[in-house]
Parts: C-alpha cells; structure tokens; sequence
C-alpha cells in the first residue's frame, strides 16, 4: 500500500467526523452561554449513564431542563430540531428518567431543544423549543 493512503479503518476519525464533533462542541458552548444569559443553572454537559446521553442538565424556577443541542452549518438537511427523532427522544426520556432517580430532589420535568444555526453569511441563530415533546 502506498504510504499516502489511510486505510479506512472501524472507528478511526474521518475528517468530517471531527468536523461535525467541532461544530457539535461549538453548538453546546453556544447554548450554554444562552442558557447562563438567561438565568438557567446549568447542572451538568454531557452526562451519561450507560448509553445514555444528555447534552445539557439546567434547572430553571423549579423544573428540571434535559436539553438536546442540534447545531446546524448549512440547510442542506433541513432545520436542526429536524434531527431528534422518536428513538432520540425516547434515549432522553429513558435518561431523565436514570437522572431524576438520581437526584429526587427534582420532581418537576421539561424537555427542550436548543436548535442553533451558523449558516455562512448569516449571524449565528439560537433557538430555544421549551415543552418538547414527540
């Protein structure tokens, strides 16, 4: 094999991977600071348990946010929140779920999704979409 060929092997980074990772990263930084802006406490980024993943844990007067960031850089595939499917939504619930059994001092729940957009030429968008539910 020539030496300036990479072969494409299982889960090794392909560029676009780590793109998408960056732009990923860059969206729930946004977010954050959105939600800082707009007197959220932010529990936790990133949390998991298992296989469960939730972007953003905040809690805000008294209801416990699960957050879903979806960052978009083109609208070539549609809208952000375009992107949490039933299956992904379920994962959420299943994860509010783990979080809330964790912490019983939370008893009141909301599902929301931050749909942010940095389309060339245009200024960044940030969307909050409270109550979500599929």
């Amino acid at each position: 094999m020539p030496n300036n060929i990479t072969p494409n092997l299982p889960n090794t980074p392909t560029p676009t991977t780590n793109h998408n990772q960056n732009i990923g990263k860059q969206g729930e930084a946004l977010a954050a600071a959105y939600l800082l802006k707009n007197n959220y406490q932010i529990l936790e980024k990133n949390w998991r348990h298992s296989n469960l993943e939730v972007d953003i844990i905040a809690f805000k007067n008294k209801i416990l946010h699960v957050i879903e960031v979806k960052t978009r850089t083109s609208k070539t595939y549609g809208a952000p929140e375009d992107d949490v499917t039933v299956k992904k939504f379920r994962l959420l619930q299943d994860a509010a779920e783990v979080y809330m059994y964790k912490h019983p001092v939370y008893n009141k729940l909301q599902f929301d999704i931050i749909a942010i957009t940095m389309y060339a030429n245009e200024p960044v968008a940030v969307n909050l979409i409270e109550d979500y539910y599929f």
